[in-house]
C-alpha cells in the first residue's frame, strides 16, 4: 500500500511539473508574440466603410459597433488600413455609372474627412510605403485607399487618374456582376459571360493603372480575366482579399493554376479572414444554427433582424441600425452557443490557408486581409482589436519576426513600390 502511495504522488508531481511547464512555455509564447507584433506594421489591405460613420457626430474616433475604428485599431495593434471606395454592380448605362460615380467619391471625401479634418492626429493617409513608414513612425495609424470595382468610372478613362490622385493605390476591375471592364467570378454559377475575360475598354485602364501606379486587384474578377490581367499588364497585380481555393472551393478564391500565374507574376495574394471563403461547410453549419438562435432573440425582443448579405443593400441610418442590431444579436446568439457543438470558423482554420499558400508559391507571395465591415471576420479575430491573436497564432506556428514582417506588411509593400517604379518608367518613355 506504501508503495502505491509513493507511485500516486511521483505521478502527482510529474503532472503539475508538466503542468508547469505548458504553462510557462505557453506565457513565453505569448511575450514572444507581443513583441514581435509591437515592432512589426500591421497592414490590413481589405477594410469596408459606411459614409455615415465619418461625420461630425458619429466618427471613428469612437468605439463604434463596427469592425474597424481607431479605438479597435489601437486596441489590437492594426496600423495600417486599406479604407474601400466599395460601389455594387449596377446597369451599365449612362445613369448607372453617374450614380456610382457619386458613391465612390462620397467614399473618397470620407476618408479624406477622416485623416484631414476629424482626426489628423491619430490617424494619416499614405499613398507611398515612405508614407506609410513615416506615419506610423510618428505614433499614428495609417490609412490608404482601395477601389472595389472600377464600375464609377464609367466610360471615363481620365477617371482612373483621379482616383489615383485621391489616394487610391488599387483597384478592382469588376465585383460581384460583370462590369464594363471584365467579367466577375460570380459568371461561374451560371457560366454566362460578357466579355470572356477582360474587354477592349477594359484594357485601356489596365494601361492607365499600369501608368500611374496603381496595383491591380484581382480579387473579384474572373479567373480568364485574372489570365488576361496578367498578360496585359507591365507590373505585379495583387488579390487584395482571397485565400486559397484547394483549402476551400468557393469562386472568391484562387486555385493553384492562378497562384502559380501570381507567383511568376510576382505579384501578392492577400490571404482573407472571410469565414465562407475559409472553410465553407463549417462556416455553413455554425452560421444556421447561429441565425437559428439570432431569430428567437429578435422575437423576443421584438426587432427587426435583416440578414447579413442584404445589410450592404442599405444606405445610411437603415443601413446603420441594421449592423447595430445584427451586431447585438449575433453576440449575444454566439454566448448562447459557446457550448453547441457548432464551432465557429477560426484564426486557426484561417492561417491554415496561410500555410498553404506559402508551401504552394512561396512566403514572398503572400499577405494578410480581413474584409472587416464588408462581412469578413473569424473567431479570434472579428474586429481590428482582435489582430494580435493573428500573430500570436502565426508565432505558434513557428514563423519568424522577418517572416511574419514580410506577411503583414512586406510583400505588399514591395508590390506597391514595384508598381510604382513600373508607371516612372513608363511616364518618363512618354516624355
Amino acid at each position: 500500500m506504501k508503495f502505491f502511495k509513493i507511485l500516486l504522488l511521483f505521478f502527482i508531481i510529474i503532472s503539475c511539473k508538466k503542468e508547469k511547464t505548458n504553462t510557462t512555455n505557453n506565457e513565453d509564447m505569448v511575450s514572444k508574440a507581443q513583441a514581435i507584433h509591437q515592432k512589426v506594421i500591421t497592414l490590413d489591405t481589405h477594410v469596408d466603410i459606411n459614409v455615415a460613420n465619418f461625420t461630425d457626430d458619429k466618427n471613428y474616433t469612437q468605439k463604434l459597433n463596427n469592425q474597424v475604428n481607431l479605438p479597435n485599431m489601437e486596441e489590437g495593434g492594426l496600423d495600417v488600413a486599406f479604407f474601400i471606395v466599395y460601389t455594387g454592380q449596377g446597369e451599365l448605362t449612362k445613369e448607372g455609372y453617374d450614380n456610382a460615380y457619386k458613391n465612390a467619391m462620397s467614399k473618397f471625401n470620407a476618408i479624406h474627412k477622416l485623416t484631414k479634418e476629424i482626426a489628423p492626429k491619430r490617424i494619416g493617409l499614405a499613398t507611398t510605403s515612405n508614407e506609410v513608414n513615416a506615419i506610423y513612425k510618428s505614433g499614428k495609424k495609417v490609412a490608404m485607399i482601395g477601389v472595389e470595382n472600377a464600375y464609377p468610372i464609367g466610360t471615363d478613362i481620365s477617371r482612373v487618374k483621379e482616383f489615383y490622385d485621391l489616394g487610391a493605390r488599387y483597384m478592382s476591375l469588376s465585383h460581384n456582376g460583370h462590369s464594363q471592364f471584365c467579367d466577375s467570378n460570380t459568371g461561374e454559377e451560371d457560366d454566362i459571360w460578357l466579355h470572356n475575360g477582360v474587354s477592349d475598354l477594359g484594357k485601356e485602364v489596365i494601361k492607365e493603372m499600369n501608368k500611374w501606379g496603381m496595383m491591380i486587384d484581382v480579387s473579384h474578377p474572373s479567373k480568364k480575366a485574372m489570365k488576361d490581367m496578367i498578360e496585359l499588364s507591365k507590373a505585379p497585380i495583387i488579390a487584395s482579399h482571397s485565400s486559397a481555393r484547394a483549402l476551400c472551393n468557393h469562386s472568391r478564391n484562387l486555385d493553384d493554376e492562378q497562384l502559380q500565374w501570381l507567383k511568376e507574376n510576382g505579384g501578392v495574394v492577400q490571404t482573407v479572414a472571410f469565414s465562407a471563403y475559409v472553410n465553407t461547410e463549417k462556416d455553413k453549419k455554425f452560421k444556421k444554427a447561429l441565425r437559428g438562435e439570432m431569430d428567437l432573440l429578435a422575437k423576443e425582443q421584438n426587432l427587426n433582424l435583416v440578414p447579413r448579405n442584404e445589410i450592404r443593400n442599405l444606405e445610411g441610418k437603415a443601413q446603420e441600425d441594421a449592423i447595430a442590431t445584427y451586431t447585438q444579436l449575433s453576440k449575444e446568439a454566439k454566448n448562447k452557443m459557446k457550448s453547441s457543438e457548432n464551432a465557429p470558423v477560426n484564426v486557426a482554420d484561417f492561417v491554415d490557408h496561410i500555410d498553404y499558400l506559402i508551401n504552394k508559391i512561396g512566403i514572398d507571395h503572400v499577405g494578410i486581409s480581413s474584409d472587416f465591415d464588408g462581412g469578413g471576420g473569424v473567431d479570434g479575430w472579428n474586429d481590428a482589436s482582435e489582430t494580435f491573436n493573428v500573430t500570436l497564432e502565426l508565432v505558434k506556428r513557428g514563423y519568424t519576426e522577418a517572416q511574419i514582417a514580410q506577411l503583414w506588411n512586406g510583400n505588399l509593400l514591395r508590390v506597391l513600390d514595384e508598381v510604382e517604379a513600373v508607371a516612372k518608367k513608363i511616364q518618363a518613355e512618354e516624355i
